[in-house]
């Protein structure tokens, strides 16, 4: 599996979407979306303002088209024109002229972080606001300040949109992220690059196994619309998902669990970074974070993980204008890429298989599977250790998988004896077992 991008490409691309002004809804998601397309063959869903979805209802469409601030002087101190944090994401218009006094309910700083921009929304709640550094609000001057918030909020839709990667069998591999947040490199762009570019590394193959699914939407009431439209399909076919957040900064991977233990997306992860040596911390499920919380919501469950550096609020610099450009680098991205493959490899190259021959070791002579000449340096040894193991594990419950975990083996040279054990006669796939029972011994 190659295609990797270049150090080049990602951040040309970074540079390209960084300074849409995004959210929920409106124009910037929408050409976000279209942008992405170049890279993968999305189909969108424009859901309409007021649709029921599971428990929520697709709001009112937000439109953007400027909004500043202008001090005593008529010098224009914001303008979400310079930075789209400066603006409370989906805030409601207004015109006027107001004292400093009574502005500052109306702006939002961070004490503690004095020269960042914070992120902030109000999506559910009718108000507007400006985001400045702290150190800035600091030097207001008394006096009148003019402010303009030309947005509205009409009936439209809101996107999301995905992309279905067919392979030989009916069971789906989940990527998952989301296209709401306005300029910030980690907490939005790094994601659903990842996600691109891994849907054309895999497009690439020959062949695939596997089915791989790829969501994009605005997060939280994104993935509830998904659900409420593909739930039941993925109960039917998801085998293992991954949520792609906070993917590009310079930390270790980090692996969010599911919420149930001991899920194909959870293992197959784990056995991924262990057999590429991939460094990497595990964290525990918690209802906070990002999608993952509603695809593993009780009624769901589903088998979906999430895949990020720095987790959250763990980063300073999480939902501020201190996550720019020069918080990401170009080869965390692309490692992060590598490393979604290398799960994929582990997905592709898994399955269960069933010992044709269970009483007593094979005579592996006889199939031309043993070497002759026995070494302790010898390769062909550990090929015939891999084959011990697999004949001696694969009693059609364990999958290579599970394998490789108690052996200690990697999946993949595990895969590869098996597909000769399999040419041998000496496995088949447990699907295939009651065939395999008519032959001749």
């Amino acid at each position: 599996m190659t295609c990797l991008p270049s150090p080049d490409e990602v951040e040309s691309w970074l540079r390209r979407l960084w300074p849409i002004m995004r959210s929920i809804t409106g124009e910037g998601q929408r050409q976000t979306h279209d942008m992405l397309g170049e890279l993968l063959p999305l189909s969108h869903w424009d859901i309409p303002t007021g649709t029921p979805i599971l428990d929520w209802e697709v709001p009112r469409e937000w439109v953007f088209r400027q909004a500043f601030v202008e001090d005593p002087s008529g010098r224009r101190i914001l303008d979400a024109r310079d930075h789209t944090l400066h603006l409370v994401n989906y805030s409601h218009p207004f015109s006027g002229t107001l004292a400093l006094a009574d502005l500052q309910p109306h702006l939002h700083s961070l004490p503690d972080r004095p020269h960042a921009i914070p992120y902030v929304t109000s999506y559910y709640a009718p108000r507007w606001g400006f985001c400045l550094p702290d150190a800035l609000r600091a030097t207001l001057p008394e006096g009148r300040y003019r402010v303009t918030v030309d947005t509205d909020l009409i009936d439209g839709v809101m996107r999301v949109s995905d992309c279905v990667l067919p392979g030989d069998e009916e069971g789906e591999v989940l990527f998952s992220s989301y296209t709401c947040h306005p300029s910030m490199a980690n907490n939005e762009l790094s994601g659903p690059l990842v996600l691109a570019f891994l849907h054309r590394a895999l497009a690439a193959l020959p062949r695939r196994r596997l089915t791989y699914r790829f969501v994009l939407g605005p997060e939280n009431i994104g993935s509830i619309a998904y659900l409420s439209r593909h739930g039941e399909h993925l109960r039917r076919h998801l085998l293992a998902g991954y949520v792609l957040t906070n993917i590009g900064d310079r930390q270790p991977l980090s692996l969010k669990l599911p919420q149930r233990g001991g899920t194909l997306a959870e293992r197959a992860a784990r056995t991924a970074f262990r057999d590429g040596g991939i460094p990497h911390r595990v964290l525990d499920f918690d209802p906070r974070g990002a999608d993952e919380r509603n695809y593993c919501s009780p009624g769901y469950d589903f088998p979906v993980a999430a895949l990020m550096r720095g987790y959250f609020q763990e980063s300073p610099e999480y939902h501020t204008s201190d996550d720019n450009l020069d918080h990401v680098a170009a080869d965390s991205l692309i490692g992060a890429v590598s490393a979604c493959l290398d799960i994929c490899r582990v997905l592709e190259a898994n399955r269960t298989w069933r010992n044709t021959r269970p009483f007593g070791e094979p005579f592996y002579s006889r199939h031309d599977l043993a070497p002759t000449l026995s070494r302790p340096d010898s390769s062909a040894d550990r090929q015939l250790l891999a084959r011990r193991w697999l004949m001696n594990q694969a009693d059609g419950r364990r999958d290579l998988i599970a394998i490789a975990e108690r052996s200690g083996l990697g999946v993949m040279p595990l895969a590869e004896q098996a597909a000769i054990l399999a040419g041998a006669g000496l496995l088949v796939p447990e699907d295939d077992h009651a065939a395999a029972q008519d032959r001749p011994g």
